[in-house]
């Protein structure tokens, strides 16, 4: 699985307030055996995290998600794990929805 380093960050944040040390080091054990890989943002990457940044900002987009759909979209990968809701409305290169996993219920 795929992440980017605001991802990380983020997802430490929200465990630590969720789980606290035990729910943290659990993803660090993701990260460290491998089932995680970080994806570096390069520069395009990142200009395109600002851009997307500014398209949602009625939503608002963080930089977590704005990278995530910039890895994504670089790397062709439509589909997502994520809880987040806003990703029924951000678009895979603006224009397809991505395949969200776990999947929605009430969407089927």
């Amino acid at each position: 699985m795929l992440v980017t380093w605001p991802v990380l960050t983020e997802a430490m944040y929200l465990l630590g307030d969720a789980g606290g040390w035990k729910a943290q080091s659990a993803l660090w054990t993701l990260l460290t055996r491998g089932d995680l890989e970080i994806v570096e943002l390069d520069r395009e990457a990142l200009e395109r995290s600002r851009s997307l940044m500014e398209k949602y900002s009625d939503t608002p987009m963080s930089l977590a998600d704005a990278s995530l759909v910039a890895a994504a979209e670089r790397l062709s990968l439509k589909r997502i794990f994520t809880l987040d809701s806003d990703f029924d409305v951000f678009r895979f290169r603006g224009r397809q929805r991505f395949e969200k996993i776990p999947s929605d219920p009430r969407s089927s």
